[in-house]
């Protein structure tokens, strides 16, 4: 598993606003449609709260990429 990390510099940051961030969807809406349709998964389970808070530790998972929340 070829796993990233994104350093977070608050306390945490919504789900959909991470995928957006990091790139990995174009707007929130496209984040917000691929969590509620289970397309993303947080620490091995899926995730659909779209504004889910994810905090450092947290590992997410979507479309086959990883990234680790430190």
């Amino acid at each position: 598993m070829n796993m990233k990390y994104f350093e977070l510099k608050t306390e945490y940051i919504q789900l959909n606003s991470l995928l957006k961030l990091i790139g990995w969807v174009e707007s929130g809406g496209e984040a917000n449609c691929a969590i509620s349709e289970g397309q993303v998964m947080r620490n091995g389970t899926i995730e659909t709260q779209k504004r889910k808070k994810i905090i450092k530790g947290d590992v997410i998972v979507f479309a086959g990429q990883t990234i680790g929340i430190k």
